[in-house]
Formats: structure tokens, C-alpha cells, sequence
């Protein structure tokens, strides 16, 4: 009895030590978070702690800016572009490596995950590179073609995830009713992948959004909004840019939730 007493307040002392521990690495990463949302109300220009009082002015300021309000136009130009381009590309990529076997199959798989794998600052460098052999001038369309490239991987896996859990027996059956190829995809298999097909779209989209590396190296006289907000922040951080911050996590949270609900697993 005594032994089994033992084993148990183990086991509870073990789990405790486990909670605290996830807890405390939980509240080190969330912690700076609160606080840019809490400074963002302050009703006070310099980040002193406690805040005094709560406002909304730089919520206003923030929509007054006009150097600022062409960079997030900017960066959901960007974003928006650069998701088109990776759909455009990605899922006709994802149906070859479905449904054909060709020579390299295996080595493009690789090389499709190549650029998500390696760091930003790589891709950038690299792109940048070829920019300048080709003669392209570095403008908002340098910077969506680093992005697609960089975030194509993600249509690719999450669409090819969601094609081999189709039965083939749908494009058959399709087949075997005279449908054409397209009129197949189109009325068969678009349907039933287009919850992976948005979300993958709307994650492409909030990591382009945000992208600072890739962007650092290929924009160019036009700031996004990532690279205004680090152009600005050299001179301090202020309430304006906390709620910027705000905003943008606000958006992100939205999207990834979205994007992670159509994406999970659903039987239909």
C-alpha cells in the first residue's frame, strides 16, 4: 500500500512540475504580447510602466498616417498577389504529384520544400541575385515573386495531403460518365479540396503579409508594412506602433484560425 502511495505522489508531483513548467514557458512567450496590446491603449507617448490611463488616440493617429496607410496597402497588394501566384502554381503541382508518375518525381518533392526549409535570408540573397543578372529593377513585384516562391511549399503539401485522401474512385467514376479532365477537376475534385486549397491560402497569405526577409532584399522605393514598422521602430517604439502591432495580430489570429479549421481533417 505504501509502495502504490509512493508511486502515485510521483506521478502527481511529476505532472505538477510538468504544468508549472509549460506554464511558465507559456507566460515567457505570450508576456511581450500582452504588453504590446496594453501599451497600445496608454494614454501616455513613453512606454512607462504603469500605464495612467487608457486611450484610443493612437488607433486614430494610426488611420491618419499616410505613409503608414500606403504600406499596409502595400503589404495586402503583396500578400494577396503572392497568394494568387502560389494557388496558380501550387495546385496544379500538387494534382502532377498525385496523380502522375514522371521522371524526378521524387527530387521535385524535395526541391518544392527546398525554399520553406531554408532561411529567409538565403532565399532573399538568392532571388536578389537573379534579379540583378536578369536586369529586373527591384519594385512591389520582385517582392511577390520571392514571396510565392518561398511560401509555395505550403499549397504543395497542404493540397497533396488533402488529394491522397480522395478516393480515385471519384475521378473514375467521373471518367467512366464521359467527363473531360478539367470538367472533372472543376465539378469533382476542386469541391472536395477546397477547404485545403482556402486554408493554405489564407496561411500563404498571413506569412506573406508579415515576410521581412525575403522583403528586405527585393523591395524596392515602396515600404510594406513589416518594413515600415522596423524603419520606424530605429527611432523608438511608440504607442502608434503598439497598435499597429495590435492590429496585425488581431488579423493573423483571425486568418490562422480559419486556415487551421478548413485544414484539419474532416470526414466527408
Amino acid at each position: 500500500m505504501t509502495t502504490t502511495t509512493t508511486l502515485f505522489s510521483r506521478i502527481f508531483s511529476t505532472d505538477g512540475a510538468f504544468k508549472a513548467v509549460a506554464t511558465s514557458v507559456l507566460a515567457f512567450l505570450y508576456a511581450p504580447i500582452i504588453v504590446l496590446v496594453m501599451f497600445s491603449f496608454s494614454d501616455s507617448r513613453s512606454l512607462s510602466w504603469p500605464i495612467k490611463g487608457l486611450t484610443f488616440d493612437w488607433y486614430l493617429k494610426l488611420f491618419q498616417n499616410e505613409d503608414l496607410l500606403e504600406a499596409i496597402g502595400n503589404s495586402f497588394y503583396v500578400a494577396s498577389c503572392s497568394t494568387l501566384l502560389t494557388l496558380i502554381i501550387g495546385v496544379p503541382a500538387a494534382l502532377a504529384l498525385n496523380r502522375y508518375n514522371f521522371f524526378g518525381k521524387s527530387l521535385f518533392r524535395k526541391l518544392v520544400l527546398l525554399p520553406i526549409a531554408l532561411p529567409g535570408i538565403i532565399t532573399g540573397i538568392s532571388m536578389l541575385n537573379l534579379f540583378k543578372v536578369v536586369g529586373f529593377n527591384l519594385s512591389l513585384e520582385t517582392v511577390i515573386i520571392g514571396h510565392a516562391t518561398a511560401l509555395i511549399a505550403i499549397i504543395v503539401t497542404q493540397v497533396f495531403a488533402r488529394l491522397e485522401r480522395l478516393p480515385k474512385s471519384l475521378d473514375e467514376a467521373s471518367a467512366d460518365l464521359g467527363a473531360s479532365g478539367l470538367q472533372t477537376f472543376l465539378f469533382v475534385t476542386l469541391p472536395n479540396i477546397k477547404t485545403s486549397v482556402i486554408g493554405a491560402g489564407l496561411l500563404s497569405f498571413t506569412l506573406s503579409f508579415d515576410e521581412i526577409p525575403v522583403t528586405f532584399f527585393l523591395t524596392g522605393r515602396d515600404n510594406t508594412l513589416p518594413m515600415y514598422i522596423w524603419s520606424t521602430m530605429r527611432r523608438g517604439i511608440t504607442p502608434e506602433i503598439n497598435a499597429v502591432g495590435t492590429l496585425i495580430l488581431c488579423l493573423s489570429a483571425i486568418l490562422i484560425i480559419i486556415s487551421v479549421l478548413m485544414l484539419r481533417d474532416k470526414n466527408q
